[in-house]
């Protein structure tokens, strides 16, 4: 009899073999191929890369033409374990050429950079990692698309944080200023007087729950964050307003960085992609990059891919069916999927209201695949779906 080994269940078959436990990393790092793509290596460094990982016992999908050198650039795509890619970032520290030292510290930042296990707000509120975490959605705009997350008045709003609270959210996303397809942007002394007296009570009856401010303004951010609030929670990608970023610096808050294509005004007319993966991960790739160099601490960047946000029904699905590989910066990950359009398209569901059930399904979706955080209407439900998902991951061990 064979089967076919889970990689999640690999250390615990390893130990019913009876190996000493100091070889569970040793095979560990034998056991997976990992494929890894690199983009534009020039023709010469994509053929030196195939015969290295072929000398190694792996392999490299590159261009049909790159033998001959027929094309100046190539995507590689690298087949190895973690022990090929170990022996394969020494061999490219004496290769500095041909495009292989991009390649070797884009590798070595691959492996060697650790994930945030948490993060910390200025008020020093922590919110860890260890599980999936829920992110309650609390909108006070008057055209939300969801009408059942319209809070118009404070009862309703302490109302309904306190449910939350009560049903297990770990943090309070508050809104008020709607960012659905078509949707014009209110103006700044509108949303500052909804939203910052909000923040300020939720604070006062809520003192350890951590707050997230959605807002791209950074005048709204700051004053958010005086009143309590621990999170900015940005769709733009501190592209509508620059002096976003400063806020996000001086106050070293938590960031969440999300990929838009357009504005909420016309970022679903017709949006189109050459390579969706490929589009949005050097969209990260720049924005972080430049994060960094103005100074915002990078542990504290969560990345949300951005579902709706300029996206087809077709991205959509593409990128809820490849979350793994939007870990590959090693930060936390953000997931927004609750009761929007692609759910009822998928569905043939009109009505957001009628989106529970598609909505839990992909929460329980990104559970299984360890997402940080995942924002929701629904805490409740959302919740019991999280708790019984890693009630059943918490066989591996």
């Amino acid at each position: 009899m064979i089967i076919n080994i889970s990689p999640a269940y690999l250390n615990s078959e390893l130990k019913k073999v009876g190996i000493h436990p100091a070889s569970n990393k040793i095979f560990g790092r034998k056991a997976e191929i990992i494929p890894l793509k690199a983009f534009d290596v020039p023709a010469p460094g994509a053929n030196i890369l195939k015969q290295e990982m072929l000398s190694l016992g792996g392999d490299a999908v590159v261009h049909k033409n790159v033998i001959n050198c027929n094309v100046e650039v190539s995507d590689v795509i690298l087949l190895g374990t973690r022990k090929h890619y170990n022996i394969l970032l020494d061999k490219l520290k004496l290769m500095p050429y041909f495009g292989l030292g991009r390649v070797r510290s884009a590798l070595k930042s691959y492996f060697e950079t650790p994930k945030p296990n948490s993060i910390t707000s200025p008020w020093g509120r922590k919110l860890t990692f260890d599980r999936p975490r829920l992110m309650g959605i609390i909108n006070i705009s008057p055209d939300s698309f969801y009408a059942g997350s319209r809070k118009q008045n404070m009862a309703e709003i302490l109302e309904t944080a306190a449910k939350m609270v009560q049903d297990g959210v770990d943090v309070l996303d508050l809104g008020a200023m709607s960012t659905r397809p078509g949707s014009d942007p209110v103006d700044e002394a509108t949303e500052y007087a909804k939203i910052i007296p909000a923040v300020a009570a939720i604070r006062k009856n809520h003192s350890e729950t951590l707050i997230s401010v959605d807002t791209y303004r950074a005048r709204i951010a700051q004053a958010a964050l005086d009143a309590g609030a621990d999170i900015i929670n940005d769709i733009s990608g501190f592209g509508f307003d620059e002096k976003l970023i400063e806020v996000v610096v001086k106050s070293k808050a938590p960031y969440i960085l999300m990929h838009i294509k357009g504005t909420p005004k016309d970022m679903q007319t017709n949006p189109t992609y050459a390579d969706l993966i490929k589009e949005i991960m050097q969209y990260f790739a720049n924005k972080i990059a430049r994060a960094r160099d103005l100074g915002v601490p990078e542990h504290n960047i969560i990345i949300d891919p951005g579902l709706g946000f300029g996206k087809t029904y077709e991205d959509n699905m593409e990128i809820m069916d490849r979350m793994s590989e939007l870990k590959s910066f090693r930060r936390p990950l953000l997931i927004g999927a609750s009761r929007k359009s692609f759910v009822g398209t998928a569905l043939a569901l009109e009505s957001p209201a009628d989106r529970l059930e598609g909505t839990l399904a992909i929460t329980a979706l990104c559970a299984y695949h360890d997402v940080d955080l995942i924002r929701v209407h629904d805490v409740r439900e959302n919740a019991r779906v999280i708790k019984m998902v890693e009630a059943i991951k918490c066989r591996r061990r």
